[in-house]
């Protein structure tokens, strides 16, 4: 089955209407906003890099407000354990049985603040429920339901105490943004806002979370031309041939950016994928997936940049081919 023109139009006008509805509290920050609803609808979760203070947590807890679900935020520390994210089994003296305690992953907007300070160890506690969904304790698996997106932030590398995410983690993140500083009239419309605590701060529902869930499945439904396939595959074989890049783009990754720009393109109503959705997912799909030769990365070179250059030397399909 194929996503109609009419299914498309629906897609996109509940779209901008939770965007809209998240942006009365993070201001200014449209494409950001547009991004992590486009990573909930590809069933993908949200990696965001950014400094202290600048509305991650208040993004997390709007999206779960608005698709009426329920929000948990976890602390990164050194110290955390994997059992403090995923729960543990507790034994029940007066049943003589092991009782599961849920973690607080067990929501349908998880935000892992500041992950890359806990040890890896830690962090490979959520390589099997990001891409599967779901948590084995002790031998029996636990749901954690749908929807389902970790919102995961990370603080730039080369400040102290943090710990480089291990690649296998890196690729199970369908996008990497940032959410960066409010503009000028952002900012002021915020200041004069300073009486309400962020935390306070809350949007109304606009879907049911078993909309959000109907939304998912219908963006696998939009029409990807073999011409587009071709486009990503000649995207994601440059990046591995590129000799700044020690490690390119996996299969993963391509998967991801199919996905992606299946939603982006229902977002913007059409039933089927441009050129341009690929151009526009590039970079925040991408990007985070290259690992860089030492010495590219001393000499600046990042991996936006190279991104960047892929697009330029890669050549796309027309818009007439690809519909």
């Amino acid at each position: 089955m194929t996503m109609t023109p009419e299914q498309a139009g629906w897609f996109s006008a509940t779209f901008n209407r939770l965007v809209g509805n998240v942006e009365q509290v993070i201001l200014g920050k449209t494409f950001v906003v547009r991004l992590s609803f486009a990573a909930l609808l590809s069933e993908g979760h949200l990696l965001l890099e950014d400094f202290p203070g600048t509305g991650k947590t208040s993004l997390a807890r709007a999206i779960a407000q608005s698709v009426a679900g329920v929000s948990s935020r976890i602390q990164f520390t050194p110290d955390l354990l994997p059992g403090d994210i995923t729960g543990v089994s507790i034994y029940d003296q007066r049943s003589g049985r092991f009782d599961f305690h849920r973690g607080p992953i067990f929501a349908n907007i998880v935000l892992a603040d500041e992950i890359n300070r806990a040890s890896p160890k830690t962090q490979s506690a959520l390589l099997e429920v990001m891409e599967e969904g779901h948590v084995t304790v002790d031998g029996t698996t636990h749901g954690v339901g749908s929807p389902f997106m970790v919102i995961a932030t990370q603080n730039p590398i080369e400040q102290a105490g943090t710990y480089r995410l291990p690649e296998a983690q890196l690729d199970r993140f369908i996008m990497k943004a940032s959410i960066g500083y409010p503009d000028h009239s952002s900012t002021i419309r915020i200041l004069e806002g300073a009486g309400t605590k962020a935390h306070e701060a809350t949007v109304p529902a606009v879907v049911s979370a078993s909309t959000i869930v109907e939304m998912a499945t219908l963006a696998r439904t939009v029409h990807v031309d073999p011409s587009i396939n071709d486009y990503i595959s000649r995207l994601v074989d440059a990046s591995r041939s590129a000799v700044e890049v020690r490690l390119g783009v996996s299969v993963r990754g391509a998967l991801a950016l199919v996905r992606a720009s299946k939603t982006l393109a229902a977002a913007s109503g059409r039933h089927y994928v441009i050129p341009d959705d690929v151009k526009l997912l590039a970079e925040p799909v991408l990007a985070h997936r290259l690992i860089l030769d030492a010495e590219a990365e001393f000499d600046g070179v990042t991996a936006l940049s190279i991104i960047g250059q892929l697009l330029i030397e890669t050549p796309p399909p027309s818009d007439r081919q690809a519909v």
